[in-house]
């Protein structure tokens, strides 16, 4: 995997723009490039390394160890080409913080959702594994992240959440010609208790998995349509601030959690 014929002379990878030594083996994942200076500033002596496309990477330190920011862009598969070249560069543990709409009425906007699972319905994950494969986290990751959302003092649910293509078609299902199919499979999700929607822990659970890397997801809840449709209290949430301390903190956790070989 290190050898891909994309690579450049100096050894960088195709699309995010970096090498070996240049990151470090945690990796925060914000889809947002916008978003990681914001997370950046959390990091000891943080250094922009590369801005490619969607893929902006800084690298600093945590609690004595080195560690990043990459964004990924929207989807799947963006989210999966940004890791599969950080893990070729040296990286291991990836915790995804991002944004979601809520699905469940207890989930509310400003709460927080970490992933315990995630509903495949998108094409990445589908290319990489049988579909009967699940797309689940790493434990440590769900338990670090949970302990994370626990310092912060932040309002959270862990679940399930469902992972699409199409973000106009949650909104607006009966404008598209497999509307029908949506509205059939998101009544579904409903009863089963899915938590939230969103667009990238499947592709991203489904990578580190055949890749044996390590990979966590949390969400701030931006607003819950379902919530909408029952006139309950909906406001729009766009701060960010509690999510990234989340996943920073977990990040925290896993160190120490790996510096005592738990």
């Amino acid at each position: 995997m290190e050898n891909l014929k994309y690579n450049g002379e100096d050894g960088r990878e195709y699309h995010i723009q970096v090498k070996k030594g240049e990151v470090g083996r945690y990796v925060i994942l914000p889809g947002d490039p916008g978003r990681c200076e914001k997370i950046a500033a959390y990091f000891d002596d943080a250094e922009l390394i590369s801005y490619n496309r969607e893929f902006k990477t800084y690298t600093g330190y945590l609690n004595g160890e080195k560690v990043s920011v990459t964004s990924t862009g929207i989807g799947g598969p963006s989210a999966s080409i940004a890791m599969e070249e950080l893990i070729n560069c040296g990286a291991d543990t990836f915790i995804r913080v991002g944004t979601c709409g809520g699905m469940q009425e207890e989930v509310m906007s400003g709460d927080i959702v970490i992933a315990n699972g995630a509903i495949r319905m998108e094409g990445t994950s589908r290319e990489i594994a049988p579909i009967e494969y699940p797309a689940v986290p790493d434990y440590d990751c769900v338990r670090a992240l949970i302990a994370g959302a626990d310092d912060a003092g932040v309002r959270h649910h862990v679940g399930v959440v469902q992972c699409k293509d199409v973000f106009y078609g949650q909104h607006f299902p009966g404008r598209l010609p497999a509307g029908y199919e949506l509205l059939n499979k998101w009544d579904a999700w409903m009863k089963l208790g899915c938590m939230a929607s969103e667009m990238e822990s499947a592709a991203l659970f489904i990578t580190a998995a055949y890749r044996r890397v390590r990979c966590g997801s949390c969400f701030l809840v931006v607003t819950n349509q379902t919530r909408e449709a029952l006139g309950l209290d909906n406001p729009v949430v766009h701060d960010t601030e509690m999510a990234v301390r989340v996943g920073v903190n977990a990040i925290k956790h896993l160190i120490e959690y790996d510096k005592n070989g738990k």
